[in-house]
């Protein structure tokens, strides 16, 4: 910031305070339309010589460009170039995904009191903490002396576990400049959070596979190109090995089709947005590109899109056994009304396994409706079957949600969605009939809170191509959007 007139804010009745902190300028009222009556009032002039004035569409320029060039290898078996030297067809296909916003019912919020012996907080949290170290950082004390009241939170989604406790941080600093006079309740408007958060990075992908005269994929080489969402944070060290970020080729770089020779490489540009991880983290866009491209092999080789899966997944029996059990309980391959389909895709997250088939039908006028999705899970000990449920259900809707009209786009760096009428989530008459079959298993218990997102998307892709004979390998599926 380069200057601020805080005398109009003030004028506003309600408001009692305006503070300069590092984040830009906080008012302080008795009550939050008050503070937001005094910060629309304020008078500003910004420093923009530094900002990131890219807009989307130049991103993904340079990340195309990026896309000719050779990344760090991630993951490498056989010989890829041999094997696409000796494969009598190639197929190839680019994907497109936008940077996402969490989109959380409930937006940032916190209280911050701030003592002489301790700063005592009221959140909703998922990275105690790191937030615990950062704002004890921030007002002098030892995280020891932080204390955090942890509350039921409307949704996160990954973005309460910020590495930098963006907006816990931010309160810390108001409640300093005030020497802790008063108790500090931050409220973020839902226009904050949709234009200054922290978002799933936009990537690009280009796939490439090897087919022999079978039909069978022998060569597949998976470039991606996309923002490190863990360069520069306190897990770098840990997950960044040899300039690759784990979770930009997890679901990619540990692809479990019994493929003789791939390569998978990453490129990660710097850009100046801010992004973080996003439910299922790098599964969002790797199971998307690995799930349809397979679909589309499989069609190469005029082969049934499940049964070309279970002959490369033999050697993987918890991905088969969730395949299988969905194929039966989908009735995958008994006939369907005319005008609907059925698409198939199984992904491991978070040493989950999740597979899923879609139906789909098309509505007058090209439009289409997700009718139905059945979904199987293996997750280890089933310790909760309720619970279970429930998280796949959560993930198909929010997972559906981006699929459908999910995008954060930017023009000139200045994000342009600001609220739910222009980054649109599932509503209740779009939500399909789901079912959920947990195979029986007394491999450990594992997360599930996360991997129910990513095969959705591609299911979804693969039925609508089933449909309709084309292929969609940009997402948001209804954007009218090239980015």
């Amino acid at each position: 910031m380069k200057a601020f007139d805080p005398s109009k804010a003030k004028a506003v009745k309600g408001v009692v305070d305006v503070v300069q902190i590092p984040e830009g300028v906080a008012v302080l009222a008795t009550n939050f339309w008050a503070a937001k009556q005094g910060r629309d009032a304020l008078s500003l002039e910004w420093d923009e010589a530094g900002a990131n004035k890219l807009g989307s569409a130049e991103i993904l320029s340079q990340y195309k460009a990026l896309a000719e060039k050779p990344g760090l290898v991630a993951h490498k078996a056989g010989d890829a170039d041999e094997g696409f030297a000796s494969a009598p067809k190639t197929l190839t296909a680019a994907f497109e995904f936008p940077y996402l916003a969490h989109a959380a019912m409930e937006p940032m919020n916190c209280v911050v009191n701030l003592g002489r012996d301790v700063c005592e907080i009221w959140n909703g949290e998922q990275f105690q903490t790191v937030d615990q170290v950062n704002v004890a950082a921030v007002v002098g004390m030892k995280p020891e002396q932080v204390k955090i009241n942890m509350l039921y939170a409307g949704g996160s989604f990954g973005r309460r576990a910020n590495p930098q406790s963006d907006y816990l941080v931010e309160t810390a600093h108001i409640a300093k400049a005030i020497n802790g006079r008063a108790t500090i309740k931050l409220q973020w408007t839902r226009e904050d959070d949709m234009r200054a958060g922290y978002f799933r990075p936009i990537y690009y992908h280009v796939l490439r596979a090897g087919l022999d005269a079978s039909g069978n994929a022998t060569a597949w080489h998976h470039r991606i190109v996309g923002q490190s969402i863990l360069t520069g944070t306190p897990f770098e060290p840990m997950l960044v090995k040899d300039g690759i970020d784990a979770t930009s080729v997890e679901g990619a770089a540990n692809l479990p089709y019994a493929i003789p020779n791939v390569l998978v490489d990453l490129n990660s540009p710097k850009i100046g947005v801010p992004v973080q991880w996003w439910r299922s983290v790098g599964s969002t866009h790797t199971a998307f590109s690995t799930e349809t491209f397979m679909d589309e092999i499989a069609g190469a080789a005029r082969k049934d899109p499940v049964e070309f899966r279970r002959a490369l997944l033999a050697k993987h029996p918890r991905h088969l056994g969730v395949l299988d059990l969905v194929a039966e309980k989908a009735g995958w391959g008994t006939p369907l009304p005319k005008g609907k389909a059925r698409g198939v895709a199984v992904h491991e997250s978070f040493k989950t396994y999740v597979a899923q088939v879609a139906e789909v039908s098309m509505k007058p006028g090209g439009s289409f409706r997700v009718d139905r999705v059945v979904c199987a899970v293996d997750c280890g000990v089933a310790i909760n079957p309720d619970i279970i449920r429930a998280q796949m259900e959560g993930g198909i809707g929010f997972g559906l949600a981006a699929a459908l009209d999910g995008a954060i786009t930017l023009n000139e760096g200045r994000v342009e969605q600001s609220n739910f009428h222009d980054y649109t989530v599932l509503r209740m008459n779009e939500m399909p009939k789901v079912e959920v079959h947990i195979v029986p298993s007394q491999e450990n218990p594992t997360g599930v809170g996360e991997p129910g997102v990513p095969p959705i998307a591609p299911a979804v892709c693969n039925a609508l191509f089933a449909l309709t004979g084309k292929r969609i390998r940009t997402l948001p599926i209804r954007s009218q959007r090239s980015v």
